[in-house]
């Protein structure tokens, strides 16, 4: 079996890094949207994104379900929801931002900080058994996985900021 090179191992790491800070950039950019919004605002766009469906088949799942969802929507669940978005995405850019500048602090930091993330992801995963969750968990474990290497190798090589 071929053994990766340190530097393809790294290339991965700093390409699964961009896409966690793109993640949660976005995160961050929907939790200030989400602060913003109005629920009428949400209701009528979900109203209209469905309205073809409910048309097309007035008993269809997922236009009711969201339906259901919407119009159960309070104003405490909308800050809620925009509070974990912003907070959730900032200590995530924080963290990619110090992964990618090799700052010595962020590797250790990360680790704890994905893993518990990956606890809840865990947790929320056996109530919803939503698909998407299940692959962010994935993603989430290859990272600290990459984290962990690289933080050995820069480490014992002394490549750190």
């Amino acid at each position: 079996m071929k053994k990766i090179s340190e530097k393809k191992i790294h290339s991965i790491f700093e390409v699964i890094v961009v896409v966690k800070g793109v993640y949660a950039f976005l995160e961050i950019v929907t939790g200030i949207i989400a602060f913003f919004v109005t629920k009428t605002f949400i209701v009528s766009v979900v109203a209209f994104l469905s309205h073809g469906e409910l048309l097309e088949d007035p008993r269809d799942f997922f236009a009711n379900y969201f339906m259901t969802i919407i119009n159960n929507f309070s104003i405490h669940t909308k800050y809620l929801l925009a509070f974990y978005l912003l907070t959730h995405g900032v200590i995530k850019l924080l963290l990619v931002v110090g992964l990618l500048r090799r700052k010595l602090l962020a590797y250790p930091v990360s680790i704890v900080v994905f893993s518990l993330f990956i606890i809840y992801e865990i947790y929320r995963y056996f109530h919803t058994f939503s698909i998407p969750l299940l692959l962010l968990t994935i993603l989430d474990v290859v990272i600290i996985s990459l984290t962990i290497h690289e933080y050995r190798y820069i480490k014992s090589h002394n490549v750190f900021s």
